[in-house]
């Protein structure tokens, strides 16, 4: 098998320890649409090497001026869409891919062995379920709230909201009133990415779990 040259390229940034860390945390991408497919694509270029991604929907042509995919994907399922593009950036990544809804049922089991949620979903409701879902059995869940239409990008802001739950956007504009658009929805997915690599180098609960073994 010859040299992966992306992580050969990473090596420039991070350290080998760093590297091993990022690649021992496993993320679930709760939604492959906006942020789902961009928030991915930015965590594979970090040095994240094991994603769980989950989503029901199929590419359209209504996706391309945002999400991470190309006019010869559209009609596939977005799951292994984006798949096939992560793999084209580091071909070494491992990947579940999961062709389904997820819900308040089925969220443990779809994405309870992952370290870091990310939650990339349209509906008001399924975001408060996915925060629930993830904060009660003590998984870091990263959410957006705010991010459709364009200016005012000083206004996507980051809150913590307790000990396990992250909020990025403006929490106003949503997509009920205001158009989704490339550069709003693509700096929030980047707070996504950014935030779950600030946890997974800093946060000691992680950095604890790393060192015994225990992230999946």
């Amino acid at each position: 098998m010859g040299k992966n040259v992306f992580r050969e390229g990473l090596k420039r940034y991070l350290s080998e320890e760093e590297l091993q860390t990022l690649s021992a945390v496993r993320i679930a991408v709760a939604g492959a649409g906006g942020l789902g497919s961009n928030a991915a694509h930015m965590l594979v270029r970090s040095g994240f090497t094991q994603l769980v991604i989950v989503d029901f929907d199929v590419v359209s042509d209504s996706n391309l001026n945002r999400q991470f995919f190309f006019p010869d994907q559209i009609g596939q399922r977005k799951v292994e869409a984006l798949r096939e593009n992560l793999l084209r950036i580091n071909p070494d990544v491992q990947i579940q891919t999961v062709f389904a809804r997820v819900t308040q049922e089925n969220a443990a089991d779809l994405l309870g062995d992952c370290d870091i949620w990310i939650e990339a979903f349209d509906g008001a409701a399924d975001k408060q379920m996915l925060a629930v879902a993830g904060a009660s059995r003590k998984k870091y869940v990263i959410c957006a709230s705010g991010i459709a239409g364009y200016g005012n990008t000083d206004r996507m802001t980051t809150r913590r909201m307790g000990e396990y739950l992250y909020l990025v956007g403006d929490f106003e504009s949503g997509i009920d009133s205001y158009v989704p658009l490339c550069p709003r929805v693509m700096l929030a997915a980047a707070k996504q990415a950014d935030l779950a690599l600030e946890l997974a180098l800093s946060n000691p609960n992680i950095a604890a779990k790393v060192r015994k073994g225990e992230a999946t």
